[in-house]
């Protein structure tokens, strides 16, 4: 049987494909394979890949389509996460030259597979509905050395009408609290300074298993305990779920960042009936007067989607009103794009896209405008920064987060990288704070 010695990874998406892709790697180390910068290197080419947006999707065939015009036949190669999960071994018909096919739910069935199509020869897929393997999360070999991602729960059982994600991670899969904080306690003995909780709808968590008794306040509750722990993050929230208890565990928990991910993606009662976000504008515009009143310095962010079907011109106003009030700190604004395997395809994508990229850039404007405006609120304020490394476009600079995700650049030494330093903001470029070490006590 052939035998494999070095791998490629190219991950497409968002943090949980990152977190798989980390966990995958560990797992091929542990077979005794060595990781490659370079494709061209590599006897095992990885593909982890994101069917979220039609432009993800298409970047990556783009990329396979490459690979088989370029007869790079030597390398195995493998496709996985959620566009594998979402087209299986209609991959194969598309993109003959490809090797496996690996679903999110199947990542600890890498190296079998492996041995498989290096035994046999042919071409191989696996992509279970379900997640039902705890994963090798204490072995997942880490990009970042000051920050981690820690899946606590898996899946999404919302099915939102434009959304893939139920369809390519399956029904939510809550991870045991012992696990979850076994992990936090490993990463911060190997001096990680802040771990971000990951899920597609983190807000979830234990409520497919009530005999645990813990929900996810509770295991915020319990990981704010672990000794030496400095900044804990989570993400991403369903405002459904979104409870007066995690408030609460925001405002008290020395830990847990005040920053919280609430997607509103429209504003229109009609367009979120639509969408099947199972709220109203109301009932979304109460958790955050709540949420505001509970934790004052809380920041908010969003998602919000722009050209549904049938959205009017009145109902993006609605949208655009607000945006406008509730004046996000971050905001993740995108053109609607129909989805494969998603109610929302019944329907006629009937805004033109014209239409769609002009709301879109009415919003990013306004947007434009809050960061400004709360860039400059914070001039002469003096922030505590996560420093996380040193700036690619201007090696001067060390580049952190403070507390509520924002950015901020200041000079100083590599020693400072992976502490925590308070940094006077003098000015500001775009979303990005710049300012100088200081003494002073936090402010933001």
């Amino acid at each position: 049987m052939r035998q494999l010695k070095t791998f490629y990874v190219k991950t497409y998406g968002c943090q949980m494909n990152e977190l798989d892709s980390e966990i995958m790697v560990g797992l091929l180390e542990r077979r005794g394979l060595a990781r490659c910068q370079d494709e061209t290197d590599a006897d095992l080419l990885l593909f982890n890949t994101c069917s979220i947006r039609d432009l993800a999707e298409r970047k990556v065939m783009g990329k396979l389509g490459l690979l088989g015009r370029t007869s790079k036949r030597e390398a195995i190669i493998g496709v996985t996460g959620c566009m594998a999960n979402a087209k299986k071994e209609s991959l194969f018909q598309k993109l003959p030259h490809i090797d496996f096919v690996l679903g999110t739910n199947n990542i600890h069935d890498l190296n079998h597979v492996l041995d498989e199509v290096l035994a046999t020869g042919k071409q191989t897929v696996k992509t279970d509905d379900h997640f039902a393997f705890e994963l090798d999360y204490l072995n997942a070999k880490r990009e970042d050395k000051v920050k981690a991602y820690v899946s606590i729960i898996r899946g999404c059982d919302k099915f939102c009408t434009y959304c893939v994600v139920p369809y390519t991670r399956g029904p939510e899969v809550s991870r045991t609290p012992e696990s979850i904080l076994e992990e936090c306690r490993h990463l911060v003995q190997q001096g990680y300074k802040e771990i971000t909780l990951l899920g597609q709808n983190v807000n979830s968590y234990g409520k497919d298993q009530p005999s645990w008794n813990c929900l996810f306040h509770d295991l915020l509750y319990q990981i704010d305990k672990i000794p030496g722990i400095e900044r804990v993050r989570f993400m991403t929230s369903h405002p459904v779920d979104i409870t007066r208890e995690l408030m609460e565990a925001i405002r008290d928990l020395k830990s847990l960042c005040e920053f919280v991910h609430f997607p509103l993606q429209a504003g229109s009662n009609r367009v979120l009936r639509k969408m099947h976000r199972i709220y109203t504008v109301e009932a979304y515009l109460e958790k955050v007067q709540m949420l505001r009143e509970l934790v004052p310095n809380v920041a908010l962010g969003t998602d919000i989607i722009v050209g549904f079907p049938t959205e009017t011109e009145e109902e993006f106003q609605e949208t655009y009103q607000q945006l406008k009030e509730i004046e996000y700190s971050v905001a993740f604004l995108f053109a609607y794009s129909p989805r494969k395997g998603t109610p929302a395809m019944r329907w006629r994508d009937d805004i033109p896209e014209e239409v769609k990229q002009q709301r879109l850039q009415r919003l990013m404007l306004l947007q434009d405008e809050i960061y400004a405006k709360q860039r400059g609120s914070l001039l002469g304020q003096t922030v505590e920064v996560l420093v996380e490394k040193r700036s690619f476009k201007d090696n001067r600079f060390l580049k952190g987060r403070t507390r509520c995700w924002k950015n901020v650049l200041f000079e100083g030494e590599d020693d400072l990288i992976g502490t925590l330093q308070q940094v006077e903001i003098h000015s500001f470029s775009h979303q990005t704070l710049l300012g100088k070490q200081s003494a002073k006590t936090c402010a933001a």
